[in-house]
């Protein structure tokens, strides 16, 4: 058995207390996404433009590995975002048959806008709280951020 199967046999997370996280962290993710929606990007295309900007210049495969997806998929996720002028394709210097994708600064803006935009909708709800509301929220945040990562992401 592995030990993320044994915790999870042994899990004792209280299934109303999951769900009630659980959607409140879909509530805030839709009402930050609907403050960008502007921007016309799927939620495959703007992590992949996110993982360019990271990670690039990168070849098809290794943004295909880094977003776990077959490169055929990887390749209709960043065609529109090639038509729109927000990332560009490189001949790899290594590799006169390859391309490499990076980000173009109309694409960085974008971007930074949608970052922007989400993180005001984010800072408006915190300020509706109470002093003492927003102490706990941000006491918090450790244990949020080691909700959010994942393991497996640190290795692609």
């Amino acid at each position: 058995m592995t030990d993320r199967s044994a915790r999870a046999v042994e899990s004792v997370a209280d299934p109303a207390m999951t769900a009630r996280l659980r959607l409140a962290i879909a509530r805030l993710n839709r009402q930050m996404v609907r403050a960008s929606s502007g921007q016309d990007l799927t939620f495959a295309q703007l992590s992949a433009l996110s993982r360019v900007e990271q990670f690039g210049p990168l070849r098809l495969g290794e943004l295909a590995a880094r977003e776990r997806v077959a490169a055929s998929s990887m390749t209709r996720t960043i065609t529109p975002l090639t038509a729109a002028g927000l990332i560009g394709k490189a001949p790899d210097p290594q590799d006169g048959r390859s391309f490499l994708i990076e980000i173009t600064a109309h694409g960085a803006q974008v971007v930074t806008d949608i970052r922007r935009e989400r993180s005001k909708v984010l800072a408006d709800r915190v300020d509706r709280l109470t002093p003492e509301q927003t102490t706990a929220l941000y006491a918090a945040l450790p244990v949020l951020e080691a909700l959010a990562d994942d393991p497996e992401e640190s290795t692609g």
